[in-house]
C-alpha cells in the first residue's frame, strides 16, 4: 500500500473495522511521512458468472447492479450510502447461493424486489426497462399491482398494531 502523499510503501495500520459486511476500514499511518490516511478493503468474489437471456456468460459486475440502480434513482432523494446499502444486500443474497453461475434474470428479480421495498418510482423506472414495456397499459398495470402491494401491507400492518 503506497502512501497517497509521499508515495513510499511503508505504512503502519493503526486502527481497523468492519465498514460494510463486505468491506474493512483501515486506518493507515505513513512511517515515512507520518500523515494518516483511510483504506478500504473489499473482499472480492472474481469466479462468479453471470448468465445473460442469450445465454452468453460474463463474470459478474457489482458496477452494474449499482449503475443500473443509480440511473432508476435519477432525481429521487436516494443516496450513495442508501443505493451502496441497497447492492451489498443485493450482493450478498446473490453470493448466499453458493454457487458460481447466477442466471442474470434473478439478479434483476433481486434489483426489483430491493427496489420495490426502497422507492417505488426507482422500481418503475428499473422495471420498465428490465422488463421491456411495450407501452402504456404495461406500466398501467404494474403501477395498479404495486397500489394494490402497498394497500395490501397497509391492512396487515393495521391487523397487527390491534
Amino acid at each position: 500500500m503506497k502512501c497517497p502523499y509521499c508515495g513510499k510503501e511503508m505504512n503502519k495500520v493503526i486502527d481497523s473495522r468492519q465498514a460494510e459486511e463486505n468491506s474493512i476500514r483501515r486506518r493507515r499511518e505513513c512511517v515515512s511521512c507520518g500523515k494518516r490516511y483511510t483504506t478500504y478493503e473489499r473482499i472480492e468474489n472474481i469466479d462468479m458468472m453471470v448468465i445473460k437471456k442469450d445465454k452468453k456468460i460474463e463474470p459478474y459486475d457489482r458496477n452494474k447492479i449499482r449503475s443500473s440502480i443509480i440511473r432508476s434513482c435519477h432525481k429521487r432523494t436516494a443516496t450513495v450510502e442508501e443505493i451502496d446499502k441497497l447492492v451489498d444486500g443485493i450482493e450478498n443474497k446473490i453470493f448466499n447461493m453458493y454457487t458460481k453461475e447466477v442466471p442474470a434474470e434473478l439478479i434483476g428479480n433481486l434489483v426489483m424486489d430491493a427496489l420495490k421495498n426502497f422507492d417505488s418510482v426507482a422500481y418503475v423506472r428499473f422495471a420498465s426497462v428490465y422488463r421491456e414495456f411495450k407501452d402504456v397499459n404495461t406500466f398501467m398495470d404494474e403501477i395498479k399491482s404495486l397500489l394494490e402491494n402497498k394497500e395490501e401491507n397497509k391492512d396487515e400492518n393495521k391487523e397487527e398494531n390491534k
